[in-house]
């Protein structure tokens, strides 16, 4: 019950976060940028959805896997977005699953695709039971579609945003807690 109540304060902070880029970014046309406060929260929620309830799987003698394996291989799978996986592979500078995580979903936002992109990835329920535990956002129609509703309204706020970065294996900003 506590989770479920997690959850959905998520769910409901990042609908607020999507709100204020709408008021802030997209009635004023002005792109999203790195300095932005809601940008972080944007990608702070966006990651945390996609941490909630994830299962422990393990490389063999290397890190656990992370998001970034998860959509990597639902995109592979249903045949989408391989531009954003060539891109973030071809990033040297990230060492870490969660590095690459956070550059794609940069990536996507930048290029106006996160909700599609997302939208693939939760095609393949098996995956995502393999991927997820039962209190995952993901396992739950309801709950998917209005995570996904909410990312959909973004594809009109433009984002101009530094797409190789070296420091998104160290961590987002935290201050999107406090929004």
């Amino acid at each position: 019950m506590e989770r479920d109540r997690n959850i959905l304060k998520v769910i409901q902070d990042l609908k607020k976060v999507v709100s204020a880029i709408l008021w802030g970014y997209g009635e004023q046309e002005q792109p999203v940028t790195d300095a932005s406060a809601e940008l972080h929260g944007l990608c702070g929620y966006v990651e945390l959805l996609l941490q909630f309830d994830q299962k422990n799987q393990k490389r063999f003698l290397g890190p656990r896997k992370d998001y970034w394996d998860f959509l990597s291989m639902a995109l592979q799978r249903n045949g989408g977005n391989m531009e954003g996986i060539r891109f973030v592979y071809a990033q040297d500078k990230l060492k870490t699953t969660v590095g690459r995580g956070r550059a794609f979903i940069r990536f996507c936002l930048a290029h106006r695709q996160l909700a599609d992109t997302l939208q693939l990835c939760l095609l393949d329920p098996e995956l995502i039971r393999k991927w997820y535990g039962s209190q995952s956002p993901f396992l739950c129609p309801e709950l998917s579609i209005d995570i996904l509703e909410s990312l959909y309204v973004l594809n009109g706020v433009a984002f101009d945003l530094e797409l190789q970065r070296s420091d998104l294996d160290g961590g987002w900003p935290i201050h999107f807690l406090a929004m």
